[in-house]
Parts: C-alpha cells; structure tokens; sequence
C-alpha cells in the first residue's frame, strides 16, 4: 500500500487509438493493482470474495442486478467494482494532523483525484467561521451543533436533506422520516441530476417510476436497444448479461455519439472465450447519433412500423393490447405521421437506410428491450425521448411481456432505493399517508425543493442548512461557480461521508464532516451485528454485510448519526423510536413494511438467498395512470442546434472513474492516459474550425442569460465522435451546465447537448473576471 500522494500527479498526455474491445485480462490485472495499492491482501481478498455474494457486501458502485444464487460467478464484481469497493477499504486514514497541515483553502485548490487518495476520515470534525481549518468535534458537540441550528430556524423549509444512492434503505427512510417529522419535504437526491426524467416519462404513461424488466428478461430478448450508456466503465456486469442475451440468440443495437469499447467486443474474464479467445461482439449494429437525436430516432422508428402496418394490415403491431391495455394510440398515430423524415435525419445524423435497416431488425424480433441511462435523460427534451421509447415498446405489446420492457440502468448502487424509502420532494399522498398512519404525525404535503431548486433557494438565501448524507453535491450539481457561492450563503454545512470530497472545502458560515461506516465495514449495535438493505435497478432488494473492522472507533453508521441528531432535534415532537432504531435495524425494517407496499415481513423476506423482487403492476396488466392504462403520446420533434462555430458538448465519465471520483488521470479504453483536462472532437470538426491536434482550448458555453462560463486549458484530442459534437470529463466540465438548463418537465440539469466554442487557451478575457470552473 503506498501513502497519500503529497503533490498532485503530474499532468502529461498521452494518446493512443481507442480500444476495440473491453475487459479481458488487463481488466483483472488492473483491479488488482489498483485493490492493492489501497489496502493489503488480506482486506482485498475479504472483500473481492464476498462482494455481491449472498450474505455478503453489496457493491457500492452501480445499480446492476447480481445473477440468482446458485448462478453466481466466485467473483462477481467488475473491475470499476473492484476498485471502488477497496478505494473505500483503503488503509490510509485523514486524522486530526492532517487538517493542521492543510487549511480548508488550500484544499480547494487540490483535484478529486488528490482528495479522495488522502484515505478514510476517521472523526468528526468542525470549521469555525473565520477559521480556514478543520478541528476536531465530540460526537456529542457536533450533533448539538448540528441540531442546534436546525432548531433555531424560522422554517422547517430553511433546511435541507440530500442524499445520494449509497445509503442504504434503512438509513433513506430515516432521513426522509426525520425530514418529514422537522416539517419538510426539501430532500434533494443524486436522482433530481441523473434519471429524474425517466421517473417523470414512466410514471405519466406506464404508472410507475421504475423498470419493467429482470436479468431474466434481458438474458431471453429478441433485441436489445443499449441507448446513451456506456455499459463497459459504467455498468460492466451489465456486458455479461448481453453476452448472455448474444449466446441466446439476441441482437443488440447500440445508439451513441461514441463508440464504446465495450459495445463493440466483451472478453468476459470468467470465461475461456474471454481469456485465450476474442470474446463475444456485442453490438450487431451501432448508430452513432448526434447528440440530442435520440427522440427523433424513435419517431423515426415509430413512423416506419405504422408503415409498415398500412402496408400489411393487422401483422405489425399488437391491435389487442394497444385495445385493452393502452389509451391515445389514434391521437399519437395520427402526430407520428407529421414528423418529417428531413427533420429526423437532421436531428440524428444517420441516414434513412441505416435506420430503416434496425425497423427491419424491429420487425423481425417479438421481444424487444430498450436500455437507457444518462445520455437520454440529461437532454433538454429527455421526457418526450423516454415517452417516445414507451410508444416504441406499446405498439408491438413490449411491455409487461417476458423478455421484453423498458430498462432505465441506474448508474448508482441504492438510488432506486432511495425513492422507494421516500427520498424524493414530491412524494405521493398515499405514501405520506402510510407514513401518518404509522408514526402519528401529519407530513407536511406542500412539495419540497430539487437539487436545482435548492441551489437557487441557497443562493437567495432561503436555506440556512445544508445537509447532505453521502454523495458529493457540489461536484454532481451544475454550474459549478454558482452552486459553489450557493453552498457558501448557507449558515451551516454537514456532509455524512467515508472520504474527503469537494464538498468539504466549500463550506458555509460552519462547516461539520461527519465521518461514517462504509458498507464493507462490520456494524455493530446495542442489539448487536446489523445488516442493511440495498434495491438494484431491477427492484430487487437483498442485504449487505459489511466484513471488514471499521477504520475508526470514532466512526457512527448513517442509521446511529440520523437517530442520534433526530433525538435531539425533534425533542418528543412525534413518537418515533429512534433509540430503538439505532439499537436494532430490523425494528426499522419492520416499521418500512407497514409502509411501503411489497415489503411486507421484511426482514426475514430480505434475508433469504437472493432477497425480495418488489411487484411491478406493470407486468400484471395494471397501470396506474391517469385513465388507468398504458398512456400513448405525442411528443414534438425537438433537437438541439449549434450556431456555426459551435459544437454540442456532452460530459461524460472516464472509464476510471466512479461518479465524481476519478482513481487515476487514466482513460484506458479511449486511449487517454496521464490528464482528465481533455475535449473529444471529431478531425472534419477540428479542420473546419481551424484547431490542431494538441492545442490547447478553452471551452466557453453559449446560454441566454449571457453570462460566460469558461472551462480552461483543455487539450484538442482527434476522436471519432459524431460530427458537430464533441466530449469532456465530468466534474471539470459541470462548470459549463447553466443553472436554469435543465429538462423540460423534471428540471434535470442537461449535461447532453451543452453549447460550447472552443477557444484558443489565453485568447479569452481575464479568466479572473470568467465564471471559471478551475
């Protein structure tokens, strides 16, 4: 294990093609050496070996489905798994010297990459106001503290209560339980920046906010879509489900303004074919979109089956479920008619043959998943996209049928757990119902604020606390300078968290890091072991136990600090056992199943091998819509546009890279290594705009409030991206998301589609005078 870096890596690029395939041995290797680095054998060979096993740790990276037991693999983890279980299993520790030796503002000027590598925070820790340093706090200090100004506001509504998806179940409805027992709803979650939109199109036209479908299903389709996801560094588990769908026959067309290595060829590690072989190809067909073209390459598609059904009358589409199960189907046939195809192939920028060529492969296929994630729903016009996936998949009855229905891929490990435990502004009335009927106190039913809205209310001053349990707002959030100064208007800032981030250097008025149990770690109560519970993007919900000892006798889980401030805070204001919860998770659990509908006898349902799959109504025929079937729209033909001179930028992650945290400057499978500070562009692009390999660039988005926001000194790459638009890593590039560009519908920041001019690095104005993100 080496220690904390003491100086920031050494920035020099180096470019090479980018790879054909993904995974096989290297991937092994490199998870290795990365486990290795961060911790010893033995701590990595505890938790490799019971990662994502029954009874074991659940991987706190993405949301992927494990295989049923009895069918999973010795180890059934990824390399990103790997690396971001042992990143937080890491032997280096952050102790009260650490933050003698560095004041907060210094910290500010240091990169994820330096920050996270410090290691494992190990006790509470305060800023003063006026003071530039971290001090050490008592438990009992900081939750005074902490409780104290909740009190002292003069609104339950000055506070709020984020929350990203590594929590687990447990603590998700405490904190929404502690929120709603304080007097509000302002509980912003990592969902409001990465699939708020899906919720939004899914639960207006199917009823539910979630999935339709099972690894089963995906394993037994005819065709899969794989749209705006990069499954090979976000999701890698999910390659081995679509080898699986291959092996059984399945074609698999991938939609993407990038060609992902992934997508292209899977050496699955696990298998023979994987090891000595050229593995499986994935993609059948790759349609390599304009940003922003996802929309109309549905209309296009769905244009062409009602063709196609004029032409063969009663063979294409599925007339009995569209008359039982569905409603608008006249009225969404006679607007797919209009959209024209000069518009589509200008939105998309694919030729009509290509995509006349994947309606016959529609044709062809009875059972039909559509996978999406990010790259749908960061759009301006995501809902109508995902609406329109839904008019794809009801035509032909794709939906609530075996091996067939929509498959929105959450990126993190319980961010569909969160809202199933009430993390959410906007909660429904027969959920805060449940809650009364329960717990004996009227939730407040006025919505809460979002993780936009939030930021706006921080900035005029109308929240005075901010509290955030897990995740790392201020690099997930957009705008980065804006929400930076809205961090800072607050009175007090507190982050529930297991490693130093961004966040704790933007502090307001008083600033706590409240350090926490990770989900390897053994959590031991009054009434002894705990476990916790996770839901993957499948709705099923299993156990965690964490195995490894804790790497402070200072630390607190996330269910002890929530109890032991919703203690002091509340004073007897509802009758909520807090000590009881703290003391036993599965009196938690059981108070949950009184709740939320599916989880009934909860934890000895959870406890069995491969937990509990909570009802879709869906896949019974059941939609609870507005006019209780599924609902057919119609939805305008949208596209973004780039004035001449100007590309559509999306920001995306580095394949080392697990949400805002980069582990090393690395992206292996595009051929980038040794800098993040990088902007992909196609070579036509870069000859007509009169840039050169190498150069270095500003990049300087274009929005309507006129105000400049600069993302400097980043180096031209050549990449085959899709014409007219270009790529660059997240979080250096959320400087660029204006606050006010969000989703239509869901206000979800739109990190797909961002207008950018490149300028040559030093040719700008004053950066000191730009809204820089550097």
């Amino acid at each position: 294990m080496k220690k904390p870096p003491s100086e920031e890596p050494d920035e020099r690029l180096t470019v090479t093609p980018p790879k054909k395939w993904a995974v096989g041995v290297p991937a092994v290797t490199h998870a290795l050496e990365y486990s290795l680095e961060e911790t010893s054998v033995p701590r990595a060979g505890v938790t490799l070996l019971t990662v994502n096993q029954v009874d074991g740790i659940d991987c706190p990276g993405c949301a992927w489905a494990d295989p049923s037991p009895g069918h999973r693999h010795r180890n059934e983890y990824c390399e990103n798994g790997a690396k971001h279980i042992n990143d937080e299993a890491t032997s280096r520790r952050i102790t009260a010297d650490f933050f003698r030796r560095h004041p907060v503002s210094e910290l500010g000027r240091r990169s994820d990459l330096w920050l996270n590598q410090q290691g494992r925070l190990t006790e509470p820790v305060v800023k003063r106001p006026h003071s530039d340093h971290y001090e050490p706090i008592s438990w009992h200090d900081a939750l005074q503290l902490l409780s104290g100004e909740l009190q002292s506001l003069d609104s339950p509504d000055e506070a709020v209560f984020y929350t990203s998806g590594r929590v687990s179940n447990e603590a998700a409805f405490l904190l929404q339980l502690f929120a709603r027992a304080f007097g509000t709803n302002n509980l912003p979650d990592c969902s409001n920046m990465c699939h708020e939109s899906s919720g939004f199109a899914l639960h207006e036209t199917l009823g539910t906010g979630k999935g339709t479908v099972s690894l089963q299903d995906i394993h037994h389709a005819d065709l899969i879509f794989v749209v705006g996801q990069n499954p090979g560094s976000n999701h890698p588990r999910q390659l081995s489900a679509l080898e699986q769908a291959k092996l059984n026959g399945a074609r698999i067309i991938a939609v993407n303004p990038l060609p992902e290595a992934g997508l292209l060829r899977f050496r699955n590690p696990q298998k023979v074919r994987g090891v000595v072989g050229n593995g499986v190809r994935i993609a059948d067909r790759f349609l390599q979109i304009r940003i922003g073209g996802d929309l109309a390459l549905f209309q296009g598609l769905n244009r062409l089956l009602l063709e196609a059904e004029d032409a063969r009358p009663g063979t294409v589409l599925d007339h009995d479920f569209i008359r039982s199960g569905t409603s608008g189907f006249e009225a969404f046939s006679q607007h797919a008619r209009t959209i024209a195809w000069e518009d589509i192939l200008s939105a998309t920028g694919l030729s009509r043959g290509e995509i006349e060529a994947v309606g016959d492969e529609v044709l062809r296929s009875r059972r039909i998943i559509v996978c999406w994630a990010m790259g749908v729903t960061q759009q301006k016009h995501a809902v109508p996209t995902v609406r329109e996936i839904v008019n794809f998949l009801l035509m032909r009855g794709n939906i609530g049928r075996a091996g067939a229905g929509a498959c929105p891929v959450r990126g993190h490990s319980n961010v569909q757990g969160d809202r199933t435990m009430g993390i959410w502004e906007r909660m429904p009335d027969s959920f805060l119902d449940a809650l009364q009927r329960e717990f004996g106190f009227e939730p407040p039913r006025a919505h809460g604020l979002d993780s936009v809205s939030s930021i706006r209310a921080m900035l005029e001053s109308r929240i005075k606390v901010f509290l955030g349990v897990a995740g790392n707002f201020v690099r997930a959030a957009p705008d980065s300078a804006v929400t930076e100064e809205a961090m800072r208007q607050c009175r007090l800032t507190a982050h529930v968290s297991t490693k130093l981030n961004r966040s704790h250097t933007v502090c307001g008025r008083t600033a706590l890091i409240l350090p926490t149990l990770g989900r390897t770690e053994v959590d031991i109560q009054c009434g002894g072991e705990q476990f916790v519970t996770v839901e993957n993007s499948m709705s099923e919900v299993h156990t965690s136990r964490g195995r490894l000892k804790p790497a402070s006798k200072l630390l607190l889980s996330e269910v002890a600090i929530l109890c032991r401030l919703a203690r002091r805070t509340l004073a007897g204001k509802a009758d909520i056992p807090w000590e009881r919860f703290e003391a036993d998770y599965g009196t938690i659990r059981e108070r949950i199943s009184h709740v939320v509908p599916g989880l009934h006898d909860f934890s000895r349902r959870v406890a069995r091998p491969g937990g509990i799959r909570l009802p879709n109504p869906v896949n019974e025929g059941v939609f609870a819509t507005s006019v209780g079937k599924a609902l057919f729209t119609c939805n305008a033909w949208e596209m973004p546009h780039a004035p001449e001179g100007h590309l559509l930028l999306q920001t995306l992650r580095s394949h080392d890279q697990w949400n805002t945290i980069p582990y090393t400057n690395d992206d292996r499978y595009r051929g980038i290594r040794g800098s993040r500070r990088v902007v992909l562009v196609d070579p036509t692009d870069l000859a007509e705009l009169g840039l050169a390999e190498g150069q270095h660039v500003d990049l300087v988005s274009v929005w309507d409030d006129d105000a400049e926001r600069r993302a400097e000194d980043f180096e031209v790459v050549p990449y085959p991206t899709a014409r007219g638009c270009a790529a660059a890593y997240y979080p250096e590039t959320n400087v660029l998301v204006p606050l006010d560009s969000v989703a239509d519908i869901s206000n979800q920041p739109t990190s797909k589609g961002i207008v950018v001019r490149l300028e040559p690095s030093g040719t700008g104005p004053d950066p000191t005078m730009s809204n820089s993100g550097r």
